[in-house]
């Protein structure tokens, strides 16, 4: 089974890679941009949709309203990279809003940005997922009924690719990514090329007009400012991933800040560009699309077992000639392609941002561990699971799913560009300290007004965007909060805490395991006593002894438990003939139990003689057959469990190796399977000992007798 397991895990994710190799899996510019920016440039897909989707609420009156949201959200987009960009450049260890907010406002803060972060995370790959599943079921209707498997499939086959690490990720994921932002920007460059000449492409819902939702129609005054409010922070979901980039600066090849402050500023032209020419395109070609397929006008059939094709399947129909044609077909399947694959960004940015966490000791240290390809594979995996798990509850559905979402990127924009903010502060007053005492080494005279001007600028665009972001989040978190965003909230929190437990733990195990005087701690024990533990006479309860004999304790005794009376006593004639000079003590068993009895007695040792170490030794064999575990209770595990909590003991397990748990079968003429080699020492009985032919594990009944 070992082998099956470690074949199919090769096959799936590589052969395993030497840590020499971890430069060679630094990635160049062209495959860091569909690495961490698939998910903002997927954005595009659905965010123009969700500004649609607001203003449709009181019917096609606030359509006109959608330019000015997306206007908003494109220049609140050109803050945050640039924002970001500088983030990269003072911050290059990978650590990104966690690290600004950390080291500007407090570690409680930072763990805030942390905390937000791996729930957006979460939702990136859920959200990415099912808008992915929605567009191959506008596509291809008949697969609606298995959304929710389709969803889980994919998640699962992203995580392999992972698994396989970041270049490999890359490379599977380029040429899908490429295709998606040359698709729609062709898409869009026909479509307003066509209305420029006067033929305007049409949306099939053109026709349709919308039904206002009760109380949303006649908006004047704030209402109606409020609807637009909320147009403009669903339409901020095109920022997601926006930060994923700066998490991953190690990522890249070197110069790191360079490169990446590089690849954050093309992936912010590319997703400006695309969000502008989908959004321009759905106004020219009328799109009417609306949550509930039946609020529409003129349609016919089911409308509630229909729903509506997405704004890009519309404008791809309308663009290219109908829902037949190539480009129809084209533009579908890469966005569907790349809207799953937008997940990647999560599982690059989880993984790093988890490790860091894991580094200072705020998640478990497994996080911190890398794979066989040298990828955080645990932190793959959690994510994984976490997303197919949440996707199963809410049924891949993108609107259900929507409203737990961008809550975590806000949070996170808003606290790294306050820190940001902090961080300019800090720099001007180093500048000025250094111009005031002429300090060697620092700018001085132009250089220094050159440099103080490039801080304020940089200063002003953090607090403009801090501003910015700071309101959408308050608007996200007031309009969302009761439609599912308390979700997003309460695991924010409960992370937020359990990531100060885990903190708390690792401090107080460092203090308590730290040595202030090593000669006090060296101090021998007063004796050391052996307890070797059988349940049969045969072979491995014999070497088990004869380890004990060589370690030369104090005191060495040799305990069985009498879950049987007959075979205790049984046990009994066989010690006593075969002559052993170590005693055998039987414990009582009423209950037929083992663990118990032995703790017990192992405790009241202790208490007799609380300076004493205690070595409990453990006989126990190893099978090589998967099949052949099945056939052995694991009741050793559960006693060396136990024992472990007893202060002052030591358990020492004893294997011995059967012939199938042995990689060479053949041995030396007359030597037995786990015999002793020449030196080692034995016990050597002056009598025959009746061994049964067939060898039970060591010290090994059932909880309950067996």
């Amino acid at each position: 089974m070992a082998n099956l397991s470690d074949s199919v895990k090769r096959l799936l994710i590589g052969r395993a890679l030497p840590t020499e190799d971890l430069r060679e899996t630094l990635l160049p510019k062209r495959l860091a941009l569909p690495v961490f920016a698939s998910d903002p440039l997927s954005s595009v897909a659905y965010a123009t949709q969700e500004i649609l989707l607001v203003l449709t609420l009181g019917g096609l009156a606030y359509l006109h309203l959608a330019k000015w949201a997306a206007a908003a959200v494109v220049a609140l987009m050109a803050v945050v990279v640039l924002s970001y960009r500088q983030v990269v450049q003072a911050y290059p260890s990978g650590g990104g809003s966690y690290e600004v907010v950390s080291t500007n406002l407090g570690p409680s803060a930072g763990l805030v940005v942390a905390a937000s972060l791996l729930v957006d995370y979460v939702m990136t790959v859920a959200v990415s997922v099912a808008a992915g599943v929605d567009n191959v079921i506008s596509a291809v209707p008949s697969l609606h009924g298995q959304r929710t498997l389709l969803a889980v499939l994919f998640v699962a086959v992203l995580a392999t690719v992972n698994l396989r690490g970041l270049r490999e990720s890359g490379r599977a994921f380029a040429v899908p990514t490429y295709l998606f932002a040359g698709g729609v920007l062709v898409m869009c460059a026909t479509g307003l090329f066509r209305a420029a000449v006067g033929d305007a492409p049409v949306a099939e819902s053109a026709a349709h007009g919308i039904r206002p939702v009760p109380g949303d129609s006649g908006l004047t005054g704030f209402a109606l400012f409020l609807l637009a409010l909320r147009a403009f922070t669903s339409g901020c979901t095109a920022l997601t991933g926006v930060e994923a980039i700066s998490n991953g600066v190690p990522a890249f090849r070197r110069p790191k800040p360079r490169n990446a402050a590089i690849t954050l500023s093309v992936m912010g032209l590319i997703a400006i560009t695309m969000f502008t020419g989908v959004t321009a395109l759905a106004l020219v070609a009328d799109v009417h699309i609306t949550q509930d397929t039946c609020r529409l006008t003129g349609v016919g059939g089911d409308c509630a077992g229909t729903p509506q094709r997405t704004v890009v399947a519309q404008l791809a129909a309308a663009t290219f000639g109908g829902d037949h044609s190539f480009g129809f077909y084209f533009v579908q399947a890469v966005t569907a392609l790349v809207l799953v694959l937008a997940a990647n960004t999560a599982f690059n940015g989880f993984p790093l941002l988890s490790s860091i966490l894991a580094r200072h000791r705020y998640l478990p240290r497994q996080l911190h561990t890398r794979g066989d390809r040298l990828a955080f594979s645990n932190g793959i995996v959690a994510l994984a699971l976490v997303a197919a798990v949440l996707l199963w509850a809410y049924h891949a559905s993108v609107t259900s799913l929507i409203h737990l979402y961008i809550l975590g990127v806000f949070t996170s924009f808003t606290l790294s560009q306050t820190g940001m903010v902090r961080h300019w502060n800090r720099e001007l007053r180093n500048l000025t300290a250094s111009v005031r005492t002429n300090e060697p080494g620092k700018a001085s005279g132009p250089d220094a007004a050159a440099l103080r001007r490039r801080h304020h600028t940089a200063r002003a665009v953090n607090a403009v965007g801090a501003s910015i972001t700071g309101v959408v989040l308050v608007v996200v978190l007031f309009t969302k909060f009761l439609e599912g965003a308390y979700l997003a909230v309460l695991a924010a929190v409960l992370l937020w805490l359990m990531m100060r437990g885990i903190r708390r733990h690792y401090d107080s195990t460092s203090d308590e395991l730290a040595v202030a005087d090593p000669s006090e701690e060296a101090v021998l024990p007063s004796r050391v006593r052996a307890v070797v533990l059988i349940s049969r006479l045969h072979k491995p309860a014999l070497r088990a002894l004869a380890y004990a004999r060589a370690s030369h304790p104090d005191t060495l005794e040799v305990v069985t438990v009498a879950v049987d009376r007959d075979e205790a006593k049984q046990l009994r004639a066989q010690w006593d003939s075969a002559r052993i000079a170590t005693p055998l003590k039987t414990l009582a068993s009423p209950y037929r139990e083992v663990t118990r009895p032995i703790v017990e007695y192992v405790r009241s040792i202790r208490r007799e003689s609380p300076r004493d170490v205690i070595n409990v030794f453990i006989p126990q064999y190893v099978v090589g057959r998967w099949w052949e575990n099945l056939l052995h209770n694991k009741s050793a595990l559960w006693l060396k469990s136990r024992l472990l909590l007893v202060p002052g003991v030591m358990v020492t397990a004893v294997p011995w190796h059967l012939t199938s748990s042995r990689r060479r079968p053949a041995r030396p003429p007359g030597r037995a399977p786990g015999s002793f080699r020449r030196g080692e020492p034995a016990v050597r009985p002056q009598g025959r000992v009746p061994v049964p032919d067939d060898v039970d594990e060591g010290h090994e009944p059932d909880e309950k007798g067996g």
